[in-house]
């Protein structure tokens, strides 16, 4: 997939996600196979004065491309925010047009931008002004099933600049609920001539060739079904080229993969205030935990439940091993 000058290696991306693709799940990311990752979200003002977490999201040290996704409302912010994320190294800058989160809609950023589309192109006017990077948008159908305004607004995107466009197959007020509309997304593509990238509900290989097929888009994005599973957009991309299904880690494998994550977030985060790191770190140890063991027994559970609440570093750790070691030892798919 080419974006502008950049060619991917593959046309799978890992969605940006906040709280879960800091820079270490997005390094692993990459290790796996993903053909692009890209930043959790980051608020151009935040980033232009200086906010110590917003900096964080922005960097990308090890990644490539580094893509980084700005959300704002106001042109200004945007375009200091460019300038600042290409300094930090951006490869890619993304234009959050599609977060469904009542904190971002209700100061009219993410998908409510969608309800002013004359504001959203000034954004997207402003970001490609101030960037000699490509730039890309990622937004959803529409902000209601009223108003599926995506062919519309990604077709002014392509005439301001934009090189790729994002679609996750939902509306905002569907926020997360129901099923992603893939088929939807295919008005989206005969709007544009831009490269497009479908988002939404892909959980595993096999649904990968109905995604493409439904939305005609030239990419997939995966999401929420990487929770846990940072080498799903790899396996994926995988799956693509060769129609072969790469087992996914278990046991021992995942184990070492588990704690190789978690020293990274305490590194990450190791500037952050006392056990800030270790609580950021739970979210993805239960989903590591589930993945290994869906069905737990009540000791296994109780073994858990020490893990996701003890702000003892080495603690957790020890507990990993003997939880891995007593969960039933499953095969890979």
């Amino acid at each position: 997939m080419q974006i502008g000058s950049i060619t991917l290696r593959n046309s799978v991306a890992l969605a940006p996600m906040s709280g879960v693709t800091d820079l270490p799940f997005r390094r692993l990311a990459m290790r796996y196979g993903a053909g692009m990752v890209v930043s959790e979200m980051v608020a151009s003002h935040e980033l232009a004065i200086g906010h110590p977490e917003t900096v964080m999201r922005a960097e990308g040290k090890g990644i490539w491309p580094h893509v980084v996704q700005l959300a704002g409302r106001e042109p200004e912010w945007m375009e200091r925010g460019a300038e600042l994320a290409q300094e930090a190294g951006a490869d890619i800058i993304d234009i959050n047009m599609g977060c469904p989160a009542k904190k971002v809609t209700g100061g009219y950023s993410g998908s409510a931008l969608m309800k002013d589309p004359e504001r959203a192109c000034s954004l997207i006017e402003a970001t490609v002004k101030a960037s000699s990077v490509p730039v890309t948008v990622k937004m959803r159908l529409g902000w209601d099933h009223d108003s599926l305004n995506a062919p519309d607004l990604a077709r002014e995107a392509e005439s301001l600049g934009a090189q790729l466009i994002t679609v996750h197959g939902r509306t905002r007020q569907q926020f997360y609920k129901g099923q992603a509309d893939w088929s939807a997304i295919r008005a989206v593509r005969n709007a544009i001539s831009i490269p497009l990238i479908a988002n939404g509900d892909l959980n595993d290989c096999a649904e990968v060739e109905d995604m493409l097929s439904k939305s005609s888009a030239d990419g997939v994005m995966v999401g929420r079904g990487a929770y846990g599973r940072p080498w799903l957009p790899g396996h994926v991309a995988h799956y693509l080229a060769t129609g072969e299904r790469l087992a996914e880690p278990y046991d021992e494998e995942l184990l070492a993969l588990v704690l190789e994550h978690y020293a990274a977030i305490l590194a990450y985060h190791s500037s952050a205030p006392v056990n800030y790191a270790v609580r950021a770190a739970r979210k993805h140890l239960d989903w590591y935990m589930t993945h290994q063991c869906p069905e737990p027994d009540e000791s296994l559970k109780e073994l858990r439940r020490q893990i996701l609440t003890s702000s003892d570093a080495d603690k957790v750790r020890k507990g990993l091993d003997l939880f891995f070691q007593q969960s039933p030892k499953r095969q890979a798919a």
